[in-house]
């Protein structure tokens, strides 16, 4: 079993690679439950959907997220009704959302929530888990106040000055024995290519996953997101910025020091192999621009060799 933990449209890409070049071995993937959000009475998990869209192909590849031939009609009659619809929901998603929260309102935990959702995709040799059962919210400390971190990077377009950012509920959060198993199982764990701060942040602030990450005797591997010292999508370096972090791989490397065996970094970054090996972390220096599932593959194959 290989064992990926990430979140957003990056990482979904990279998992439909690392699908592709690991066959019929099982995957499971970790994933950020940070950024949802409740929205007009429903729970609303964007990585989590966005990861089984794209494993499943039924994705809007154009947009990166929600479902392939969506409408967005029911948005526009909320809109009429006088609700804010700053936050887009399409009405094939919205179903999504509906049932989310209708099997949150029975007791049902996430990580089951989450199960019958793939299985509903039809996703196979594929098991997707969120990092906790509790409710995470990443909440950002910007010029124009604390906000939702959806607030800010759908409402306000990543316009404030990030001073700080919290994840909160996760002092009291703990893993589902689901990733602690597929952490221990795993012959390989591979970090994928997602916002080191809010996809990858929240996913360690759980109580005991990076001990778990250190001490699981399994090999992590992390992707960098960061190419040039720009993300290829998303807020990585305004939020690396804010926290006053260099938006670069090698302090992606840095970030995850206390438990990486290898980091991917892309071409353009070659010159901070140095740096990266200095902290004792082994570097594969190739091309991680994924434009088409033909190369996430080939970054996944890449990737998968340094377990073997």
């Amino acid at each position: 079993m290989i064992t990926a933990l990430g979140g957003g449209v990056g990482a979904s890409k990279f998992l439909r690679g690392l699908r592709g070049a690991i066959g019929e071995e099982h995957l499971t993937v970790v994933v950020n439950t940070a950024d949802d959000i409740t929205l007009h009475g429903l729970r609303i998990s964007p990585d989590i959907d966005t990861v089984i869209y794209w494993l499943s192909g039924a994705v809007d590849r154009e947009r990166g997220w929600g479902q392939s031939g969506d409408t967005f009609r029911g948005l526009t009659a909320l809109d009429r009704l006088g609700l804010d619809t700053w936050f887009r929901l399409g009405d094939l998603d919205l179903a999504t959302h509906i049932f989310r929260s209708s099997l949150r309102e029975e007791g049902r935990t996430p990580t089951e929530i989450t199960r019958r959702i793939a299985e509903a995709f039809e996703l196979n040799n594929t098991t997707v888990i969120p990092m906790t059962d509790s409710d995470v919210e990443t909440w950002i400390e910007t010029d124009k106040g604390w906000m939702h971190f959806q607030e800010y990077f759908v409402k306000e377009r990543m316009r404030p000055l990030v001073k700080g950012v919290e994840f909160r509920g996760s002092e009291n959060a703990s893993a589902p024995r689901g990733v602690m198993d597929a952490l221990r199982q795993a012959r390989g764990v591979v970090i994928c290519p997602s916002n080191p701060i809010i996809s990858i942040g929240p996913i360690l602030s759980i109580r005991g996953m990076r001990q778990a990450l250190g001490e699981s005797g399994v090999r992590v591997a992390a992707v960098s997101p960061i190419i040039g010292g720009k993300a290829l999508k998303g807020p990585a370096v305004k939020l690396m910025e804010g926290l006053g972090l260099e938006p670069s791989s090698a302090q992606v490397a840095e970030l995850y020091g206390d438990f990486l065996h290898t980091m991917v970094i892309d071409e353009a970054d070659s010159a901070q192999r140095e740096r990266i090996e200095s902290l004792g972390i082994k570097v594969l220096v190739t091309d991680t621009i994924m434009t088409d599932d033909e190369r996430a593959v080939r970054l996944a194959e890449k990737t998968l060799s340094v377990f073997r």
